[in-house]
């Protein structure tokens, strides 16, 4: 059985148009990593301010972020968007993750 996960992350504003023109050519490789890892129906949405609200189904988010961690093509990925992200630390976005608790889902 799958969980829907959703979190938030916090892109600079100044730099809206680039990071929506990086997710339209994501690399193949990366997109099969995340599907092998249990990244099922994986959204990404964008807010002009920069509110980045990503959506995925998976069997365990811990799990997921834990395969794709293991892997040499996310640390190549998260290195090369870590700049995108507003954050007070230096750590990539896939670490600053934080999922929102569901409190209503209509089937």
């Amino acid at each position: 059985m799958h969980k829907r996960i959703c979190f938030t992350l916090q892109v600079d504003p100044n730099r809206l148009d680039e990071y929506r023109e990086r997710h339209k050519a994501v690399w193949p490789v990366m997109q099969q990593a995340l599907r092998e890892t249990g990244w099922h129906n994986y959204s990404l949405f964008l807010r002009d301010d920069g509110l980045l609200i990503g959506y995925l189904e998976t069997p365990d988010f811990e799990a997921a972020r834990a395969g794709m961690a293991a892997r040499e093509i996310n640390k190549t990925w998260q290195d090369s968007m870590m700049d995108f992200f507003v954050s007070d630390t230096r750590l990539a976005a896939d670490k600053q993750m934080r999922s929102i608790d569901e409190v209503f889902h209509l089937d």
